[in-house]
């Protein structure tokens, strides 16, 4: 039995038991609706179409009323109006067909004589309104802007923000109307006006223009808001119309950005509301909030901004989690604006570190590596140590990257540089990434002065925890390449150098052997580290032969790696003389700068760090030197980006272009936001070096030594370039890439290209970039000479990383100068014989 009205309807479900009877009766309550449609009977239309509606707020279908609302819509009386609009909004979206019915009704209604239902056409259309709708009523959206009724003007306005949101193309319609509107008193309609405003600037950048003349006005509007005394229609916890203020300073924040008049004028009114607003409640810190966010964004003066970083300062010492995590987030965007002013709250900041919220935790710790710098670096690094000791293993990685580089770039000697990193390795040992290990090691091969020390210390820590990974590293190849230091000046990390025996050194490498934390990793570090030993004159002969027995038992272990370096090592017991060779101390590695990258927390090291991210090489790309007067790194990011869209592009620079700035040098080091592909980094050890390590990023490679692989040139100006693929043979250029692979490296291809010309005239000005698929990786040293000579041959070195069995393949752009022509030309080439990188 059907229900007579939405009422009785509601009674009916409420008296249901089970879920089961509900759908039962909503079933049979549809079926009835659906026959009563089909009476075409006017009365019951507007109880079936209510009834319709609560079903379908309950989630059970009711798209078979679609109809019967736009018949409401069409009828005279008011009632039926609003319930039909209201059917149309629940039940019609603007995907829908049926749509393009209810578009002749809206624009009769925009029409109406009566305004609450000009209201109620201009609601719908503000929900449902698609890109066609909005071009056949955006006629009547504009002049209703202009009407008298500041109901319907209200109403109008938002009808209009739909519309621009919709079709863009239209924005410049709503102008000159969005004119008027800023100067109406009511603050409805001026809420609604300056969002349409701000929306118009955001969509079309040519409206700031046209509005930066309103800023006097908003001026007026916000000095009227933040002066007037008690107004009980606006008042919102003793602030008058909070959500006004806001709109008005955001609209500014847009109109004075880039422009130092518009800012002029802005300067009092916002000093004006950063003072006079009640930052003890919620709506007061909005207003505050978006006051500091207006002076950081405009041209403001020096001491509004200091005024408003003092703002987000206070709001560190709030009770409130939301209000102290949204200063920590703005000061993190801020603090390369004006570091002096983000320093004075370096305190409350380092507080935040102990908060019990770890999202707070997590940006406090990105702002305080911000704050680094050479003043206080001893201090800030002291409290990073503090947190690192208690942090959650999510932050120790980061932590411990961005410590030690902190201590890099900031230390105020060596010693100190030492100790840093040595704490770091024993609080959280088994999160350092191995570049900083790898720095940590060049630092201790460059300090002489400093191995005794640094030696004793790693003895010490590595006997007293073998637990941590890159501890158990530094100490093991430390304590190898120096321990006849250790034995002839004992430890002297005490107040009395404390004497050591060689048997005590090789009974912990044994013990670390053993132990339970010794992996595939550290294995071959401890076999190296005692191979080494023996070969020192301060290692006594039967502790040699012990090593031997140690070596000879690992002929035979089911670990590759492993046996392969014990059958080596003990083979080396025989040589005499080549073994004393082979295993005398390594010389210094070369020095580098270990290359920020992304870490955990995305935030640079040290205040004065450019934003800009690279990634963690472990090559010094700023400092690679130049050949021929070329500059080794390329700076132009943007034409490589145009050049190779998503492959991954490497490329040195063409010697007619002006050498980097350390900006542009900084651009090179982020190369792999070309690649769209995560960032990892190569081993750095002398041990344990490759090319690419896991998977490198494309780099630029230092120049290549003659004495290893000289320019072919150098060697024999005339002599024809060898035999290879040719990759391009025009315009008197001939480019031919002769491939070699790697025995020991599977997936590793070394190319040569060679460059000769084919005519007469000499090529000049050589530019020859690559880009490879972003499964493969690439790295480019610079050419030997960028003019290319008849009889002569000039070479350039790529190394390509690609999956084992993938073929290779290049994307290639060449610029040169011929006859008094340029070319440029972009070709591809994938020639090589399958095979090339290995596997079937």
């Amino acid at each position: 039995m059907p229900y007579h009205n939405l009422k009785a309807l509601i009674k009916g479900i409420r008296a249901c038991k089970t879920v089961a009877d509900e759908r039962a009766l909503i079933k049979q309550e549809s079926a009835a609706i659906r026959a009563s449609f089909r009476e075409e009977d006017s009365y019951a239309r507007h109880n079936n179409v209510a009834k319709l509606l609560y079903i379908h707020m309950l989630g059970f279908e009711a798209h078979f009323g679609q109809i019967e609302c736009l018949k409401l819509v069409a009828s005279p009386r008011f009632a039926d109006k609003r319930l039909g609009y209201l059917g149309i909004m629940l039940l019609l979206d603007e995907s829908q067909e049926v749509l393009t019915l209810v578009t002749n009704s809206l624009k009769n209604d925009m029409n109406h004589a009566n305004m609450y239902v000009v209201g109620l056409a201009l609601c719908t259309f503000a929900d449902i309104a698609s890109e066609e709708m909005s071009r056949d009523l955006a006629h009547e959206i504009e002049k209703l802007l202009g009407s008298s009724n500041t109901y319907i003007r209200k109403k109008a306005a938002l009808c209009a923000l739909r519309v621009i949101r919709k079709v863009p193309d239209l924005a410049s319609q709503f102008v000159s109307k969005s004119k008027h509107l800023l100067a109406d008193r009511n603050h409805g309609v001026l809420l609604t006006a300056i969002t349409l405003v701000t929306e118009l600037c955001e969509i079309d950048p040519a409206c700031v223009e046209e509005f930066r003349n309103a800023v006097p006005l908003l001026v007026r509007h916000l000095k009227s808001l933040v002066t007037t005394g008690y107004s009980p229609e606006h008042d919102v916890s003793g602030i008058t119309d909070p959500f006004l203020q806001v709109k008005i300073l955001r609209l500014m924040r847009l109109l004075g950005k880039g422009d130092a008049r518009a800012s002029e004028t802005m300067n009092d009114i916002l000093a004006q509301v950063a003072t006079n607003t009640d930052s003890s409640k919620n709506v007061g810190n909005s207003i505050l909030y978006e006051t500091v966010m207006t002076v950081l964004e405009i041209e403001a003066d020096s001491g509004l901004r200091v005024m408003a970083i003092n703002i987000l300062g206070k709001f560190l010492s709030n009770r409130d989690n939301n209000i102290r995590y949204v200063a920590l987030n703005t000061l993190n965007k801020v603090v390369a604006i004006d570091t002096n002013a983000v320093q004075r709250h370096r305190n409350i900041i380092l507080d935040c570190l102990r908060d019990g919220d770890i999202s707070i935790r997590r940006r406090a710790l990105e702002l305080s590596y911000a704050l680094i710098n050479e003043q206080n670096v001893r201090v800030l690094i002291r409290e990073l140590l503090a947190f690192l000791e208690v942090a959650d293993d999510e932050f120790k990685l980061g932590m411990t990257t961005q410590i030690c580089l902190a201590a890099e770039r900031f230390a105020p000697n060596k010693r100190w540089h030492i100790d840093t990193v040595l704490r770091v390795l024993k609080l959280a040992g088994n999160f350092v990434r191995e570049e900083i290990l790898s720095a940590f090691i060049r630092l201790v091969a460059h300090t002489p002065e400093l191995q005794a020390y640094t030696a004793s210390k790693l003895y010490t820590s590595l006997r007293s925890d073998i637990s941590q990974e890159s501890l158990t590293l530094a100490a093991t190849w430390v304590i190898g390449e120096y321990s006849e230091i250790l034995v002839e000046g004992g430890l002297v990390d005490e107040d009395q150098p404390k004497p050591i025996t060689d048997k005590e050194i090789i009974d912990l490498l044994v013990s670390v052997l053993d132990s339970p934390y010794a992996n595939y990793l550290t294995r071959p570090f401890v076999i190296t580290a005692v191979t080494k030993i023996s070969a020192r004159p301060t290692t006594s002969p039967a502790q040699q032969e012990r090593i031997r027995d140690l070596l000879m038992t690992y002929t035979t272990s089911p670990e590759l790696e492993l046996q392969q370096r014990a059958v080596e090592f003990a083979s080396l017991f025989n040589l005499g003389e080549i073994r004393s060779g082979v295993l005398e101390r390594m010389p210094a590695p070369e020095l580098k700068a270990t290359v920020l990258g992304v870490v955990s927390e995305n935030k640079p090291v040290g205040s004065v760090q450019p934003s800009k991210d690279a990634d963690l090489l472990g090559d010094d790309l700023s400092s690679t030197p130049a050949t021929n007067g070329q500059p080794a790194v390329p700076a132009a990011q943007d034409l490589l980006a145009e050049i190779f869209g998503s492959s991954a592009p490497s490329a040195p620079v063409s010697p007619a272009s002006p050498a980097p700035t350390p900006a542009q040098r900084n651009i090179a080091q982020d190369i792999l936001g070309l690649f769209d592909s995560p960032a990892a980094a190569p081993p750095a050890y002398a041990a344990q070096s490759s090319l690419f390590g896991a998977a490198a990023p494309a780099a630029v490679l230092p120049p290549v030594p003659q004495a290893t692989s000289p320019p072919i040139s150098s060697v024999a100006p005339a002599a024809p370039a060898p035999t290879g693929y040719t990759a391009y043979d025009r315009n008197e250029l001939r480019v031919t890439l002769t491939p070699q692979t790697s025995p020991t490296r599977p997936g590793l291809v070394r190319i040569l290209a060679h460059f000769t010309t084919t005519g007469a005239n000499p090529v000049t000005g050589l530019n020859f970039q690559a880009a490879v698929p972003k499964s493969q990786q690439l790295q480019m040293a610079p050419i030997s000479s960028p003019d290319v000579h008849p009889g002569r041959v000039e070479t350039q070195e790529m190394r390509v990383l690609a999956p084992v069995g993938a073929n290779v393949r290049l994307r290639l752009r060449i610029s040169y100068n011929v006859a008094g022509h340029a070319v440029q030309e972009q070709v591809d080439f994938a020639g090589f014989p399958p095979g090339l990188t290995g596997g079937s």
